[in-house]
């Protein structure tokens, strides 16, 4: 057995087609904000006829959306973000989310 191979973590299936790929949805858009915003204007400006007149914006969208989604080192470092949430909570209990939020004090 090739010793990169047993040292690479299990993976669910769920995390893999899932909960990776939503990570790298959401780091997508960040990187992606200028083509979102752009988007987002259109459309806001458009009314229902956004479809047609925003064939632009959503093109730039969808092409800097799919850079991302395809690259293979992008969707590395989604895993390795993962990987390193996954191990803490599975050290704390306590999701990344919510690490940082403020408890009520009623709690």
């Amino acid at each position: 057995m090739d010793s990169d191979k047993a040292e690479e973590p299990y993976l669910r299936h769920v995390e893999k087609d899932v909960l990776i790929p939503k990570l790298m949805r959401e780091k997508s858009k960040v990187l992606c904000a200028k083509q979102v915003e752009a988007f987002t204007k259109c459309c806001q400006e458009s009314g229902l006829l956004m479809v047609v007149k925003c064939r632009e914006e959503n093109a730039a969208l969808k092409e800097c959306l799919t850079k991302h989604y395809e690259d293979p080192v992008f969707y590395e470092e989604c895993k390795q973000e993962y990987l390193r949430e996954r191990e803490e909570y599975q050290k704390t209990g306590i999701s990344s989310k919510y690490k940082n939020q403020k408890l009520p004090a009623s709690m």
